[in-house]
């Protein structure tokens, strides 16, 4: 099964091993590994091991992260990536996550991608509420699932010791219905978005 959605500028699509060196490249740039769950520096042999993972993986299967690379469509330049792992105790609910190298920044491609990708746990996997946590220094982050409609549900202080210090979250979700009446989507004609 090879993944591949669309949208205006992007293709999300399955990685492949030619996306090696810009996975490495941005995986290893302080700046985006700054609220990310890696540390630097992210080692070539877990880049590999990763991609080859990532290479044959299939999307929803509970309790497994799927992550899908973003090229963009004017290039073919591989600038990022988002991800989802469907809950094991309830496969209608999801977390979704994302990352895009710097030079890609603040050109709305996260916002295309994660759009695109809601579309697609909406209708295509019959999701039902989908998730996402940031770090509440991570402005960018949270102003993001703010514009695509997510909830903020929980502000939580210092609960989570991450990269050597305690760091507090923001906790988002969207319920489907939410999504829909943002957008304006009916579930028939989603497949055009």
């Amino acid at each position: 099964m090879t993944f591949c959605l669309e949208t205006e500028r992007l293709l999300i699509r399955q990685f492949q091993d030619s996306d090696l060196e810009p996975f490495l490249a941005y995986r290893n740039d302080p700046d985006v590994a700054r609220y990310q769950g890696w540390s630097i520096p992210y080692p070539r042999r877990r880049g590999i091991e990763f991609l080859d993972f990532m290479i044959t993986a299939f999307p929803a299967v509970q309790a497994e992260w799927f992550q899908a690379a973003l090229e963009l469509k004017s290039t073919g330049e591989m600038i990022g990536d988002v991800g989802f792992i469907v809950k094991k105790d309830d496969g209608r609910q999801a977390y979704v996550g994302y990352s895009l190298a710097r030079a890609h920044w603040r050109s709305g491609y996260a916002y295309e991608a994660v759009a695109r990708l809601l579309v697609y746990l909406f209708d295509e996997l019959n999701l039902r509420r989908v998730v996402a946590e940031c770090d509440v220094e991570n402005t960018a982050s949270w102003k993001l699932l703010e514009k695509l409609g997510f909830r903020r549900e929980a502000h939580l202080i210092e609960n989570i010791l991450f990269k050597g210090a305690y760091g507090s979250e923001f906790h988002y979700a969207i319920l489907e219905r939410e999504w829909r009446e943002r957008h304006l989507l009916p579930r028939d004609e989603t497949e055009a978005a």
